[in-house]
């Protein structure tokens, strides 16, 4: 059995309270508190929306969910509570629903991003080490909280490039970890996915989230990687097959 050997029993450690998401009472606030202004994004599970709060006229951003299973739900929205105020991480100002359809919304607070294709060929040397630090500063706060975050690659780290603030998102992946627990492999993006996710290991953990931190870390270094030019792939089995011939060059080379 595979365990993490960092922050291994935080959870074994808490009261199930801390980590039981099904048992999670949401407390929803009002809509009508929040107006959509546009449209910024769109992913598999959500639709992503610029807002504004018409009490303070303050931005915000609003994630309309589509419809999931309510235990995924309830997991994303406990593990943002949880992990309110870490350094980094995006907070959480308001859940509210439709009251006709009972489509679920969260509401987040505005990062002014920059997308990723425009923003990364601009960095200087120190810009990608301080954004990767700030990043690094999530990442370590939420493990030693006892949550991976599992999808971890450019769309989900916004950054505010004028004010240098980075805020890492999209938690409706993560997961609390557990010892010994078998997760589902169908976590991560294709560019992105760790090694145990392409030979189904599910007993993985934290350094799940360290193997995705690389990828994007050698996107920021080397932009191609990003856009797939580095080296053809077109399946899962193209990466893997990749890795290994990675891995066996250093191994010949010694540096390992």
């Amino acid at each position: 059995m595979s365990k993490a050997r960092v922050y291994t029993d935080v959870n074994v450690l808490r009261p199930k309270e801390y980590w039981d998401y099904e048992a999670l009472t949401v407390q929803w606030g009002e809509q009508d508190d929040y107006e959509v202004v546009r449209k910024v994004g769109r992913g598999k599970y959500s639709e992503v929306f610029e807002g504004i709060n018409v009490n303070n006229n303050e931005k915000c951003i609003i994630k309309i969910l589509k419809p999931v299973k309510k235990k995924k739900i309830k997991r994303e929205i406990k593990i943002l509570q949880n992990l309110c105020g870490g350094p980094n991480i995006v907070k959480l100002l308001d859940i509210v629903r439709d009251q006709h359809s009972k489509t679920p919304s969260l509401i987040f607070e505005y990062v002014n991003n920059t997308d990723f294709k425009v923003l990364y060929p601009t960095l200087t040397d120190y810009d990608i080490r301080y954004y990767i630090y700030e990043l690094l500063k999530a990442l370590d706060y939420c493990h030693s909280q006892g949550i991976m975050h599992r999808d971890v690659k450019p769309h989900n780290v916004m950054i505010d490039h004028e004010l240098r603030k980075l805020r890492l998102i999209d938690w409706g992946l993560a997961e609390f970890y557990h010892p010994g627990k078998e997760y589902n492999v169908r976590v991560a993006s294709r560019y992105f996915k760790g090694p145990e996710l392409l030979v189904d290991l599910q007993d993985y953990d934290y350094s799940l989230d360290m193997w995705s931190l690389g990828c994007m870390f050698s996107g920021m270094v080397v932009p191609l990687c990003l856009y797939n030019l580095f080296f053809p792939i077109t399946s899962y089995i193209h990466i893997y097959i990749y890795i290994n011939n990675v891995l066996i060059f250093f191994y010949r080379m010694k540096l390992f």
